[in-house]
């Protein structure tokens, strides 16, 4: 929307950081035509706001010293989808930092800010006391340009990595971390919840041009293959969860008949195993194979207590 976009080029020429802008880097950032930057000029131009243009070398658009931003282009919308995401952010935070953030905004914006809170996020996972000194770690080493070392544990197999840390991300429920790998010498992101032992480590220039990670579900789980499996008619709410109401097609005995691409065996199998016996795999004919190996030893190790029965493991 265009209003959207004025107000992200007010944002941004109000940075102190960055006195100067062109219209060219305006118009790669919010992808337009340098055209429509132009466009955009003007009508902040003729809404009062005080913007300078210059020609040349160093030349950019500017916004005139010392004008501050009326805050009634917010709204009261505006200012509580703010607070909905300052309280979630406080969800994992270990320092209270956002909640003081938000008395200070609530201070000044008394008549923008009701009592009533109908949007409330929790970002936090059922290991906070863990994931919480891991976030604030993590921003603190991003700010300062500090390296992470830790242990990380993953499907593959354990390994020690540093890396240089870029993005902090919450995306799939979970926390991640998205940088350099100086053990893989390419950029990779890391599950926060798999990471033991982080702490600092030396100092790094941050590279140029960083591109920003692809978190579309087709990069990070590209499909493998194609599954198709036949549940119990009391697993449509789980389906439904999971993938979506259009998921799966109803039987005209009432089963469900469900068909979706999968990015991995061993993902594939643990959702399929947390299903119990309501579910049966048809295809692929690998998993049905394997689903059977995994079901026949959990029945002999069940069946035999061997060597860990309650006398010995007490």
């Amino acid at each position: 929307m265009k209003i959207d976009r004025l107000i992200g080029i007010l944002s941004i020429l109000l940075q102190e950081e960055e006195e100067k802008i062109t219209a060219p880097e305006l118009a790669e950032r919010f992808e337009v035509s340098r055209r429509t930057i132009n466009r955009d000029i003007e009508d902040l131009c003729k809404a009062g706001i005080p913007i300078l243009t210059s020609q040349g070398t160093g030349g950019g658009i500017s916004i005139m010293d010392g004008y501050k931003m009326d805050r009634t282009i917010l709204t009261s919308k505006d200012m509580q989808m703010i607070m909905a995401g300052l309280r979630s952010l406080d969800s994992v935070s270990g320092s209270h930092y956002y909640g003081q953030l938000m008395e200070k905004l609530k201070a000044g914006s008394s008549d923008f800010v009701s009592g009533n809170e109908s949007i409330l996020i929790d970002l936090s996972s059922w290991d906070k006391d863990s994931l919480s000194p891991k976030i604030e770690l993590i921003q603190d080493a991003i700010e300062l340009g500090k390296t992470l070392k830790f242990k990380y544990y993953a499907p593959g197999g354990n390994t020690e990595r540093e890396m240089e840390p870029y993005f902090l991300i919450f995306k799939w429920s979970s926390w991640y971390i998205y940088g350099y790998c100086l053990l893989r010498n390419g950029y990779r992101m890391f599950k926060l919840n798999r990471m033991a032992e982080l702490v600092h480590a030396g100092n790094f220039e941050k590279r140029s041009a960083v591109p920003m990670p692809d978190l579309s579900n087709e990069k990070v789980f590209p499909p493998q293959a194609k599954v198709k499996a036949v549940f119990h008619p009391s697993m449509k709410w789980h389906l439904i969860e999971e993938y979506g109401i259009d998921s799966f097609t109803e039987m005209p005995d009432g089963k469900l008949l469900f068909e979706h691409d999968y990015a991995d065996d061993e993902g594939l199998l643990s959702w399929i195993l947390s299903c119990r016996d309501m579910a049966t795999v048809l295809e692929p004919e690998s998993i049905r194979e394997e689903l059977f190996r995994i079901a026949s030893e959990l029945a002999d190790k069940y069946r035999n207590k061997g060597d860990y029965d309650n006398e010995e493991m007490v």
